[in-house]
């Protein structure tokens, strides 16, 4: 029995034992893999070590014989996309995400058969994307996609409405610009974050580095990609981020054996084996008191450290944060990473590879709800698990440096980078790039990087910053803005401009309800009833999920809508404002008819007893559900204004 929050939560972990016993001076048995040949070597274990006991020997789950039986996500995506169907069958669907995509039909055109399209998400470490990628995702967007672009929550785009014979000519077109689509998608580490802010200085220069360092650590390294979309022939252009970190050596750090277990004996993929990870492995990487990518939600969220010359020495690290949950199922839930401690910046790479081994190795593949590594870290603890990863890697990690507190900033707007440039951030509602009516934001972005070659980095909410600005262009830019229907950020509502959201209907088969299309009239409603009160001043991070999974992070929000029903919402409260603690459940089952009357006496309370210059997301946190609710029960509608 566990505790969690203020809630009892019975947890099932069949594929790892808790039976933890500290070893003595030497041992080779520790930490043994379902597969107790998988690692060749005897693993040395030190008085470091912890033993979780070997799981029993049991039928492996269904999505984990498929990955097996894949040849490296090979099998049976290949054939399945040589038929003249326009799907393919549910187990390559499966196989497809690991290559960027996702099938999916519009769930609002009644009848069959469906109209099979394909979502495809590419690979944007740090979130850059250089300006000759975008006119190349612009042209097929036009040319075999809906004409549109989405950006995602995870600093990269996706486009919707492929169709499967001209696939392979999108993803082939994307590899050899010299990007890709590997890892946007299934289990394995998915898109590295980081802060989107293009400052000269060293700390943040280290921060969007190192991002890409640990993307190129974690690719997959099967050949299965070229294979299918290239017909084997290697990519025409190199990934462009791994020409900027060629100099870490990554590739022979990646395979480095330190006898510990880390590497497997499979040639083809040496950290993840031929069952890769149990599910999805975030990272985000950032400095000191900027939490503009939601840092504590990533399996693994690592923190800049520099020392007093103004040089990177090494990196705090916090693992265990993930958003999905399922609704009605206790054992599913959000939660913030907690912090593990400093690692050096030499020890880096294996410490990481340490990380994602434990969870490789002892993560629960037997429940696929109960996968993420946040299960796992929540199990044992932080500190049971540092031993865990400390036995892996025959280090100790050290104790967390002290940082400054985290604040959030979107970077929106017009900043001095540092080095006499300028970048800009321009606020897109809910990440959709399209050309509709006046507003012609497609059009705009394509015009401004044919003129100015701009490259540009994708925001963790959506939005989209153009770097390395010349100050003479400010001008014409901020024009160009004006002419293609985009308000400057000042006249942006603060309530959309903190907002986020996930497409849900009607293309993603998960969705329960609206998110994306809902958002900006919820933002509206909800100013109304804000200017009624006399608190226009207030500024509320809200954000709305068509279903539980998490996808725009609504755990962590101060205020968040997330779809439990035809257009119907669990309403969760106490989220920070600065984003470094998750929301509680505070009313489920909310109709859409019913968002003023629900949100008014909640708004009511929070004038009548908030501190002063204190945030809504800190009222409710600090407030609690019983103290709202019971305020709720006699409030009368209207009686209440600042």
């Amino acid at each position: 029995l566990f505790i969690h929050g203020s809630r009892e939560t019975k947890m099932k972990f069949t594929s790892t034992a808790l039976l933890l016993v500290t070893v003595g001076p030497w041992c080779t048995e520790a930490f043994t893999n379902s597969n107790p040949n998988a690692f060749g070597v005897p693993r040395q274990t030190s008085s470091l070590s912890m033993v979780l006991e070997k799981p029993k020997e049991k039928t492996l789950s269904k999505i984990e014989v498929l990955k097996s039986n894949s040849e490296h996500l090979t099998i049976p995506l290949l054939e399945q996309l040589k038929t003249e169907e326009i799907s393919v069958s549910k187990d390559a669907m499966q196989i497809l995400k690991y290559h960027g995509s996702y099938m999916q039909s519009d769930r609002e055109k009644r009848g069959k058969p469906k109209d099979f399209q394909f979502m495809l998400r590419l690979k944007q470490p740090a979130g850059e994307l250089p300006p000759d990628l975008y006119r190349l995702l612009d042209d097929l967007s036009n040319k075999h996609g809906q004409g549109d672009l989405r950006a995602t929550t995870r600093q990269c785009f996706q486009m919707h409405g492929i169709l499967k014979g001209t696939l392979k000519t999108v993803i082939a077109s994307i590899m050899n610009i010299g990007s890709s689509t590997v890892g946007a998608c299934g289990d394995v580490s998915r898109n590295v974050m980081t802060t989107p802010a293009p400052f000269a200085s060293a700390d943040y220069k280290y921060a969007i580095e190192w991002s890409k360092v640990f993307a190129h650590l974690f690719r997959p390294m099967t050949p299965a990609f070229s294979d299918i979309w290239l017909d084997g022939e290697k990519a025409a252009t190199v990934e462009y981020w791994s020409t900027e970190v060629k100099h870490h050596n990554i590739d022979e750090n990646m395979i480095h054996d330190n006898g510990r277990g880390i590497i497997l004996a499979d040639s083809t993929e040496p950290l993840y084996g031929d069952r890769y990870l149990p599910r999805k492995f975030k990272i985000g990487v950032t400095v000191p008191g900027d939490n503009s990518l939601d840092i504590y939600t990533n399996d693994i969220g690592c923190i800049v450290i520099m020392n007093d010359k103004n040089e990177l020495e090494g990196f705090n690290l916090m693992v265990g944060g993930g958003m999905g949950r399922t609704h009605n199922k206790e054992s599913t839930f959000a939660r913030a990473a907690d912090h593990l401690g400093y690692v050096p910046k030499e020890d880096m790479m294996e410490c990481m590879k340490s990380i994602l081994a434990s969870q490789r190795d002892h993560g629960n593949r037997d429940v696929r709800a109960n996968a993420r590594m946040k299960y796992l870290v929540h199990t044992l603890g932080v500190d049971n698990f540092r031993t865990l990863v400390e036995s892996y890697f025959g280090k100790k990690i050290q104790p967390w440096r002290e940082i400054i507190d985290f604040k959030y900033n979107d970077w929106m707007g017009w900043w001095d980078q540092g080095d006499g440039k300028l970048f800009y951030g321009l606020h897109v509602d809910n990440g959709r790039v399209k050309d509709e009516g006046d507003f012609r934001l497609k059009t705009c972005l394509r015009l401004l990087v044919d003129k100015y070659n701009l490259s540009m980095i994708l925001s963790p909410t959506q939005s989209i910053i153009f770097r390395d600005i010349d100050p003479k262009d400010k001008e014409d830019i901020d024009a160009i803005f004006l002419d293609h229907g985009l308000i400057p950020i000042e006249q942006v509502d603060p309530l959309a401009r903190l907002a986020m959201s996930c497409p849900a209907l009607p293309l993603c088969g998960l969705a329960q309800t609206e998110a994306e299309r809902r958002m900006p009239s919820y933002i509206e409603r909800i100013r109304s009833v804000l200017t009624k009160m006399n608190i226009d001043g207030e500024e509320i991070l809200i954000r709305m999920t068509g279903c539980p999974n998490g996808c725009a992070r609504p755990y962590m929000a101060e205020l968040a809508f997330v779809g439990d029903g035809m257009n119907t919402y669990q309403i969760w409260l106490g989220g920070s404002p600065v984003l470094t603690r998750t929301a509680y459940p505070f009313l489920s089952k909310m109709k859409d008819k019913n968002l003023e009357i629900t949100m008014e006496p909640i708004l009511a309370m929070f004038i009548e007893q908030k501190q002063e210059f204190e945030a809504f997301g800190d009222f409710t946190h600090r407030a609690g559900a019983v103290a709202i609710t019971k305020y709720m029960d006699t409030y009368e509608l209207g009686s209440v204004t600042a």
